[in-house]
């Protein structure tokens, strides 16, 4: 069993050695008589806890208690004070230390407040493996060996862990960008704030900024005589999820821009400033480059919100995850119907392994859910699927699809009606360059209606 490690820094010998000789049988202890070399070792080598004292020479113990948290946060740091100075000690709580201790040192208590802070560690390592199982259970676009989904694992579980920097996730539609934004949060130090999504395109226009940002009483017609808070102050503390948030209008985008660079706003109708502290994780499946030479994204936004940017691949790009993420649908759905299903015939994971997933992960997930629904077992065959074995991705016509030929075992016209339509969204989408209110002038019908209908045939 690994020992837990310990830093005492304190400029007098005296409490570096009796604390180290105190405690070097139960922990793995490294005495430092200044801040900047603990800090040099902490950096390449974190302990679990410092015992760090505030009146040190050179840096001081509140400077490099800034510092600490700022580069390590988890690491916990109890202070260490020959004066049971108040204000210093609120300074210090306020900054992140765990605790404090008084010089001169009682083992006794120091002995009890060691072992209730490694308690402390104890829980937040059982707490990270239970967030590391959820992300596993329940997000299925994160099954598979292959190269690119492991990479952007990897990826994210590092960028996660900052609290506030602002990360942009792309990819097409049904790869499972809000899912990815839940594990990004729930990996991140604000796990334990709210996630608050945010769809930007189901929003009316004329709604959206008093949605994100609140208002205050009388701010509009309509308004609510006590005001409202926006989602942002929902968020506060968590992390805020924009979900199409190319759909923001210019407007709106001028006022997201001056909260991320401050975390500053004013609610609709207000002239008290609101400060935020939350996380901005946005999504979009739109080409905002394109957006922005057409003058409907703005340029700065873009960058503040792609500070990171995270490209989750397609499920045409990650054929070899089919059979895995099949075989985990086909036993959640087998599950759900109380049915029990051995697997997939090979002729089923053939078509599988090469049809063009237009719809990637959530259209695989719902031709496993209609296969186990209908299906009789032990095997789901390509008929269960609702799938035509011709209907391959080498074998594609340019619309992107055949039609099925009707038989007299009939066909599942509802899914095929919605593939048809998804297509064509799509397709209507890339061709616009994102602009919906173009895409829905290129298939004949009203803005409204093309939101509706995209939204209920994409819903994941």
């Amino acid at each position: 069993m690994n020992r837990y490690s310990i830093f005492v820094v304190d400029d007098e010998k005296i409490i570096r050695e009796g604390l180290s000789i105190a405690l070097e049988a139960d922990y793995q202890v490294t005495p430092f008589s200044n801040a900047e070399t603990a800090l040099d070792a902490l950096a390449d080598d974190p302990p679990d806890l410092v015992l760090l004292d505030i009146s040190l020479p050179g840096m001081n113990g509140i400077q490099a208690l800034e510092i600490i948290k700022s580069i390590r946060p988890d690491t916990l740091v109890m202070m260490i004070t020959a004066f049971e100075d108040v204000q210093t000690v609120i300074a210090a709580m306020k900054l992140g230390a765990y605790d404090y201790i008084i010089k001169p040192i009682q083992m006794d208590g120091l002995e009890v407040t060691l072992a209730n802070a490694f308690e402390t560690i104890r829980l937040r390592k059982e707490i990270r493996g239970l967030q590391e199982k959820y992300i596993r259970e329940n997000l299925p676009c994160f099954i598979g060996e292959s190269d690119q989904i492991q990479n952007m694992m990897e990826f994210l579980e590092m960028v996660a862990q900052s609290p506030d920097t602002p990360i942009l996730i792309l990819g097409e539609t049904g790869t499972g960008k809000e899912l990815i934004a839940g594990a990004i949060h729930y990996r991140s130090p604000n796990f334990r704030g709210k996630l608050v999504t945010v769809n930007c395109a189901a929003i009316p226009k004329d709604l959206v900024e008093s949605e994100i940002f609140g208002y205050e009483k009388g701010a509009f017609s309509g308004a609510k005589l006590s005001g409202k808070k926006g989602l942002i102050e929902e968020a506060a503390g968590g992390t805020l999820f924009l979900d199409e948030v190319g759909d923001l209008s210019l407007e709106a985008q001028a006022k997201l821009l001056r909260f991320i660079e401050n975390g500053e706003f004013f609610r609709i109708g207000g002239t008290e400033k609101q400060v935020v502290h939350t996380r901005v994780v946005s999504a979009t499946n739109k080409h905002i480059e394109q957006m922005i030479q057409a003058g409907l994204f703005r340029k700065d936004l873009y960058f503040r919100l792609g500070v990171i940017q995270l490209n989750v691949p397609s499920l045409n790009d990650r054929r070899n995850d089919i059979h895995l993420l099949a075989d985990y649908f086909l036993d959640h759905y087998g599950r759900k119907f109380n049915k029990s299903f051995s697997g997939l015939t090979l002729e089923a994971l053939d078509v599988l392994r090469h049809h063009n997933w237009t719809g990637n992960v959530r259209e695989l997930k719902n031709i496993i859910e209609r296969g186990a629904l209908v299906g009789k077992g032990p095997e789901l065959t390509v008929q269960d699927l609702g799938m035509n074995e011709k209907s391959t991705f080498a074998e594609m016509r340019p619309g992107g699809f055949d039609l099925t030929e009707l038989t007299p075992d009939g066909i599942d016209f509802p899914e095929l009606q919605k593939v048809f339509e998804q297509h064509y969204y799509d397709a209507a989408m890339k061709l616009s360059g994102g602009n919906e209110s173009k895409a829905a002038k290129l298939l004949n019908i009203n803005l409204h209606t093309f939101r509706y209908r995209r939204k209920k045939s994409t819903h994941f």
